[in-house]
């Protein structure tokens, strides 16, 4: 499946010896997302079953963290670790690049396959960001544990009703909206800017952290509306996707990695040296009778 490059395509001016480093960024519109998401969806139907092996945990990393952060009640957290996904998402579909990028080939990519940007040169940068963004999501949740009890003290919440009563009806409550959705937006907002491309570049040209979070910044200043219509989507979808008890972030977490890699594709100029993929090495096969000389390989290889 071939990938097509749409949009107004308006590069950044950059050097030829720079090109790995600081590729050429496009101006796209809000119908390249509807395509990525369009492709992203194709993707996840084709490898659903890995899609949901890969992204399955996430609902259930939600509900965990959420018990652990609050023991008693986990109803004033669950909004926040909802948006919060969109913070770790773009580490947490590693795997999912790589599948969209096999696919993109022309392969027909197995789960086994996803695996494989552990082997990628660039995975230490990738685990450096990732390790980032944690701390980003973690942060996060803790500031809105200080909102949530500034607003309404430590006062558990009774039940979904008397939750939802107390926040809806109350002046308390608009407080803790209107402080919640302002500051989880600063929070949204850096996220997308260092991260919105910089996982799948650094899958498709092994990238350092520093030169793939600049091309995301790079991106988002060349495209402010449609990134924040980007931005929007991604919250949307993660909400709806968190309302039955975070399982429908088993379809929401897939779609939105896939189409992140078609996203990369359309905003980024293709790679002019495609990087060869990092595969294990192969072992030579020996039969029984070589054991003793097999403890010696030296000896084999003069042989």
């Amino acid at each position: 499946m071939a990938t097509s490059y749409t949009g107004n395509v308006t590069p950044l001016a950059h050097t030829g010896a720079s090109a790995s480093a600081s590729p050429a960024v496009y101006r796209i519109g809000i119908s390249d997302l509807h395509d990525a998401l369009r492709l992203g969806w194709e993707d996840f139907k084709a490898v659903p079953s890995h899609a949901i092996v890969l992204c399955v945990i996430y609902p259930i990393l939600g509900l965990v963290l959420a018990r652990a952060v609050l023991g008693y009640s986990v109803l004033p957290l669950l909004f926040p670790l909802a948006a919060g996904f969109a913070l770790i998402g773009p580490f947490a579909a590693l795997g999912l690049y790589e599948l969209s990028r096999r696919r993109e080939r022309g392969e027909e990519p197995t789960a086994w396959q996803a695996t494989s940007v552990l082997r990628s040169p660039s995975f230490g940068s990738m685990l450096g960001l990732g390790v980032l963004l944690l701390a980003l999501f973690v942060v996060w949740v803790a500031v809105a544990q200080a909102i949530y009890v500034a607003t309404f003290g430590y006062e558990p919440a009774a039940d979904i009703p008397d939750f939802a009563g107390k926040v809806l009806t109350t002046s308390q409550g608009w407080t803790l909206i209107i402080a919640g959705c302002g500051i989880g937006f600063l929070f949204a907002l850096l996220a997308l800017c260092i991260s919105v491309v910089a996982f799948p570049m650094m899958l498709d040209r092994h990238a350092s952290v520093a030169d793939a979070m600049l091309t995301s910044m790079r991106v988002v200043a060349k495209n402010p509306v449609t990134m924040a219509a980007w931005g929007l989507i991604v919250a949307l979808l993660l909400l709806a996707g968190s309302i039955p008890f975070f399982l429908g972030l088993a379809i929401v977490m897939p779609l939105l990695g896939h189409a992140t890699w078609h996203l990369y594709r359309k905003v980024v100029e293709p790679n002019p040296n495609p990087q060869s993929e990092v595969l294990p090495p192969v072992r030579e096969s020996r039969s029984a009778a070589d054991f003793p000389a097999a403890l010696f390989p030296w000896q084999h290889k003069k042989h």
